[in-house]
């Protein structure tokens, strides 16, 4: 029996049937990430002669939390990529909703990171300077501060948008993804859809500004691909509860009402902790 075809993940990503792989191929398991914070094992996933490497986080892994349902993040990761894939900008690499070795989780494609981007710094200066957005003060050591900043990237100010949308409790520099391809992808989407606002994230530079041209006709689309029987609602609702649903569609509209980018509303920690 010949090796299976190894699926470089640029490919995977691109490929219409990669959710297909992900969803019905044979899992096995390679080993644990031990940085996450719930269980989170890296795997291979194979079917008809492919092969890729993916994340599983098993619901049986999940540790509680006081302001979302138990067993629920993996099926928020899952929301998160349809609402990714409606907006176009496919910011969320493919994932599926699958049973597993360890029951019932979260299946994504493994994003190799790799290229030059630079998109988070500590800058010696007030001011953030061309090419950099401001996010605030941070403290280096017992007496040294410097302005964190994060890079004035379109990737991200899409990114910031998907985030808004999703409404994102945890956005942090180690989820952001940069490819040699000069793809950008963000991950780690349990904490999200939320019917109370909890927007924490490292991509303020944006907040009060004018949404662009396109981030405003890609709402619009969302806005009708979230209507009441249209596909993703339909999707959505299988995913998260109608009240987040609900409240999905009222983020949409109230970002094109606004037509700028949301800020933080001082009810919540605005930045996520650690940040990176």
């Amino acid at each position: 029996m010949s090796a299976p075809e190894r699926i470089p993940p640029r490919s995977v990503t691109a490929d219409p049937h990669a959710a297909e792989l992900l969803a019905r191929g044979e899992l096995s398991v390679r080993g644990r990430i031990r940085e996450a914070s719930n269980a989170a094992l890296l795997c291979t996933v194979a079917l008809d002669g492919r092969e890729a490497s993916c994340v599983y986080k098993p619901v049986a892994g999940e540790r509680p939390l006081w302001d979302f349902p138990d067993g629920t993040l993996a099926a928020r990761e899952v929301a998160a990529y349809e609402v990714s894939e409606a907006t176009g900008w496919g910011l969320v690499p493919p994932t599926v909703l699958r049973d597993g070795p360890y029951g019932e989780g979260m299946c994504q494609l493994w994003i190799d990171v790799g290229g030059e981007s630079e998109l988070l710094a500590l800058l010696d200066a007030e001011e953030a300077g061309p090419g950099w957005k401001a996010i605030g003060l941070a403290e280096v050591d017992e007496d040294r501060t410097a302005l964190l900043v994060h890079a004035d990237d379109e990737r991200l100010r899409r990114l910031a948008v998907l985030d808004a949308v999703v409404n994102n409790a945890d956005r942090k520099g180690g989820h952001l993804l940069p490819t040699a391809d000069g793809r950008l992808y963000g991950i780690d989407h349990g904490v999200t859809f939320n019917a109370e606002n909890k927007l924490r994230t490292l991509l303020w530079g944006w907040a009060g500004e004018p949404l662009t041209e396109e981030a405003l006709a890609v709402l619009k689309t969302l806005r009708d691909a979230l209507a009441d029987g249209a596909p993703l609602a339909v999707r959505l609702a299988g995913l998260i509860t109608p009240a987040e649903v609900d409240a999905t569609r009222a983020r949409v509209d109230a970002l094109l009402a606004s037509g700028t980018h949301p800020e933080p509303d001082g009810e919540w920690p605005a930045i996520p902790w650690p940040p990176v």
